[in-house]
């Protein structure tokens, strides 16, 4: 597979969660997203930025600001296609496709966990319940530790099954691509 066919096809496909995706096609649209990105961004940078300079006493400070249109519109348009072709690269290692969206999850659990957790510990420290407040924050702590742990590791973890090679055969998600296309 070359990488003008992975892009053709991860756009093809980009509504397809069944079936496999082959290493090269994941990888080679992986480093079409990061090129677009990285132009995108350039982009935002001449075009889009604005330098403020601000100068108290006799320290200047110039800073950079820029809303990155550029680049939001590149990550909407490349969001499903990697989305799905992440989804097939994950069922071509024999994993549900799920297990793409491991780390959102966990972003989003930590995050539900911190704003119940805290903001439950808050109200009850409002109410008069000192015990019950420290209690509940103490608790969430207890969950979001180890939930960031596991936050900080889970990349890797995507990474290493998203390198995988991919099962002999058949699987139960159907052929193994190098084979269905010789």
């Amino acid at each position: 597979m070359t990488f003008s066919d992975a892009i053709r096809i991860c756009f093809a496909k980009f509504l397809t969660f069944s079936g496999r995706a082959s290493r090269p096609e994941y990888w080679f649209f992986f480093l079409f997203i990061v090129i677009w990105s990285v132009l995108a961004g350039i982009i935002d940078w001449q075009f889009f930025t604005q330098v403020t300079k601000t100068q108290v006493n006799d320290t200047t400070t110039v800073t950079a600001t820029s809303n990155g249109p550029v680049q939001s519109i590149v990550a909407l348009i490349v969001f499903l296609p990697h989305l799905a072709v992440a989804w097939r690269r994950m069922h071509d290692s024999g994993r549900s496709g799920l297990y793409a969206l491991f780390p959102v999850l966990l972003v989003l659990g930590a995050l539900a966990v911190l704003v119940f957790g805290i903001g439950l510990a808050s109200t009850l420290g409002h109410s008069g319940a000192h015990r019950l407040d420290i209690l509940f924050t103490r608790a969430t702590l207890l969950i979001v530790i180890p939930t960031l742990i596991i936050l900080v590791l889970s990349p890797l973890l995507m990474l290493w099954w998203l390198t995988r090679p991919s099962q002999p055969g058949t699987n139960k998600y159907g052929p193994n691509p190098h084979e269905a296309s010789a």
